[in-house]
């Protein structure tokens, strides 16, 4: 499956971008370019073409004062991806479907901003073959969807993802953290953790199969996806509000853990939408 060429995701940066190149995003430098930020002296900022002749004449001191404009960078953003059997969940939709198209999306609207964009896959460790250094190159979003066709998990464990954080030294990035989270908290807040000097947005992968479209009554087939192993449970409607009840309370608790580490969670389920998830980044 291949994202829409047409969608494009906006997201922007909480913090201010240090990098030297050129782009859409609010920075800590100052120059003759940019989005008007303030005014300063002649003696602080000696250029000629950027002098305010209004607010020069109006000075009783007769200071010359230059108009300094907070210039726009390019930051870099990562996805770092759980690639950890749980992730091959398939019901309504398949999460690894969904993955594939949010990060090809990702890079395709990063290089279109003039960002580099990098992918970071993890099961019990990094995967090297998952591993996209950051870039602007056209056709790197092929790349990666070249790289998700036909992929099968086969690791139980998404531990590599503390792992990451190696990986992304240097400025401060925008992450998006993306997993279906199905480890213990504990697991989940030692790797926001790592993390804790970067931007990050958890992506949680879900599926309405998997916790909400649930039969009020019968047999379902219910198979481990980090063990391979299946039983049948016979449901009912008293064990299905169970099982809603403590799936919402796992929601909850998961965005309270989230929120404490900068972002609440924007929740990918069934299917991709770029619009949506723009408004969630812009909003939050």
């Amino acid at each position: 499956m291949t994202a829409d060429a047409a969608a494009e995701i906006y997201y922007r940066s909480r913090g201010r971008a240090e990098s030297v190149v050129i782009g859409g995003h609010r920075s800590r430098h100052t120059g003759g370019q940019g989005v008007f930020l303030d005014h300063v002296s002649y003696l602080q900022q000696p250029d000629p073409r950027r002098i305010d002749l209004r607010l020069t004449l109006r000075d009783p001191f007769e200071t010359v004062y230059v108009r300094r404009y907070e210039e726009r960078r390019a930051i870099a953003l990562y996805a770092v991806v759980d690639l950890s059997r749980s992730m091959d969940f398939e019901g309504t939709s398949r999460k690894f479907a969904l993955v594939h198209e949010l990060c090809a999306c990702l890079a395709r609207s990063a290089r279109r901003l003039g960002d580099a964009f990098g992918l970071i896959g993890c099961d019990t460790q990094v995967r090297e073959d998952f591993f996209f250094p950051a870039a602007r190159r056209n056709g790197l979003e092929l790349d990666i969807e070249r790289r998700f066709d036909g992929f099968v998990p086969t690791r139980s464990s998404a531990a590599g993802l503390i792992d990451a954080a190696a990986y992304l030294a240097g400025r401060v990035k925008l992450v998006f953290l993306v997993s279906d989270f199905r480890m213990p908290e504990i697991s989940i807040e030692s790797v926001l953790q790592s993390l804790a000097r970067h931007d990050v947005v958890p992506i949680v992968v879900s599926d309405s199969a998997e916790e909400t479209a649930l039969p009020s009554f019968g047999l379902i087939d219910v198979r481990d996806l980090e063990t391979d192993r299946r039983r049948m449970v016979f449901m009912r409607p008293a064990l299905r509000r169970r099982w809603l009840v403590q799936a919402a309370a796992r929601r909850r608790s998961l965005d309270r853990l989230f929120q404490r580490y900068g972002r609440s969670p924007f929740e990918l389920l069934d299917r991709f939408d770029a619009d949506q998830l723009s408004r969630h980044l812009l909003e939050t």
